[in-house]
């Protein structure tokens, strides 16, 4: 019995290696990685080298120039830099928004993680721009990519700060440099008017800010949704909630937002693919009518590509919230100055 046992582990290890060898098994001929987050996160690397979210250093001697976008907010950056002309490929969420973005990016190839390597080597790619959950939910495409000699990169900052250098990334990779540094400037510009208006508050709001409805989720502390009701002039309720497995959505519960229920001012509401609920749905949630908010009809839904995406966009999502808050101090004038902050004229292809 022991000797059939020492045969049938032996032959396993034998198949496992000759998988590994063929690149059937996710890891084969993986580039430089040193997993989620990677030594220091996403950075800068002297003057023409980038760290991604994943830990890969990839020198940068020229603009890439054949460029394939997985993620919405990579997209819109990338057209917002005025890098329009250097994208070949987005997802098909791209190719659905609304817009001058979308109109552009209907004119592109569309794709998708799930798709094969030869429909990916069609659009002739020279880097492809993915998030960390599809570089780590299709290892394989990204290494069958690499052998090609396809760069991958995968990006997505966790807070503002980290934002501000994602976009200098973005920058580097497409010799935009100019344009994602007035980019973070025009953003702190538009940031700094709108505390301006918000400081000059007397009486704070307080608001629930909810994410997932239907498991009574909010954002994690230092997420983008939760930055922009702070430069609006709000007061999150759920400041101890805690953070669900490292991401930028947090535990609170259906018991702690009605225990809470008459300190809340406001109830928000994120809307978009992560959650789809209607003003309605939330009103009639057993045990609701115990929150302020919710008897006074307080009840307000933000699209989440302008609170938790990390695009110059987020500027008007700080003057939606203000708007909702406090509409005597964040009038259509004051809104108008915040996001002019963040166009980039020159930029636009």
């Amino acid at each position: 019995m022991r000797k059939q046992l020492l045969i049938t582990t032996h032959r396993l290890f034998r198949i496992c290696l000759l998988l590994w060898i063929a690149g059937l098994v996710p890891g084969a001929a993986e580039t430089c990685f040193a997993g989620e987050g990677g030594p220091g996160g996403m950075a800068l690397v002297g003057e023409n080298t980038i760290r991604d979210s994943a830990g890969r250093e990839i020198r940068v001697n020229e603009p890439f120039s054949r460029i394939v976008s997985l993620y919405s907010a990579h997209t819109e950056n990338l057209y917002t830099l005025g890098a329009a002309d250097q994208v070949v490929g987005v997802s098909r969420i791209d190719a659905a928004m609304d817009g001058d973005i979308g109109r552009w990016a209907k004119q592109k190839k569309t794709l998708s993680a799930r798709n094969s390597p030869e429909r990916f080597l069609a659009a002739s790619p020279d880097l492809v721009i993915v998030r960390p959950m599809l570089d780590h939910g299709y290892p394989r495409l990204m290494n069958q990519l690499g052998r090609f000699g396809v760069q991958v990169i995968s990006l997505q900052p966790g807070d503002i700060d980290e934002m501000k250098t994602y976009w200098r990334i973005l920058g580097r990779l497409t010799g935009r440099e100019p344009a994602a540094e007035a980019m973070v400037e025009r953003f702190e510009a538009g940031v700094s008017k709108a505390k301006a208006i918000s400081g000059a508050i007397p009486e704070r709001k307080t608001v629930y800010f909810e994410a997932i409805h239907r498991r009574f989720k909010t954002f994690s502390p230092g997420s983008m949704p939760l930055f922009a009701l702070d430069c609006a002039g709000g007061i999150n309720i759920a400041h101890d909630a805690r953070p669900s497995r490292g991401t930028n959505i947090a535990d609170f519960g259906m018991e702690r937002i009605i225990a809470r229920g008459e300190e809340i001012d406001v109830y928000l509401s994120q809307t978009g693919h992560m959650n789809q609920a209607t003003i309605e749905e939330i009103r009639s949630v057993p045990g609701f009518t115990t929150i302020r908010a919710v008897r006074k009809g307080e009840i307000y839904r933000v699209d989440e590509g302008i609170v938790a995406r990390p695009t110059i966009r987020l500027l008007e999502g700080i003057a939606r919230i203000g708007e909702i808050l406090y509409p005597d101090h964040f009038t259509k004038e004051a809104r108008k100055k915040i996001i002019m902050y963040g166009q980039t004229d020159e930029s636009q292809p």
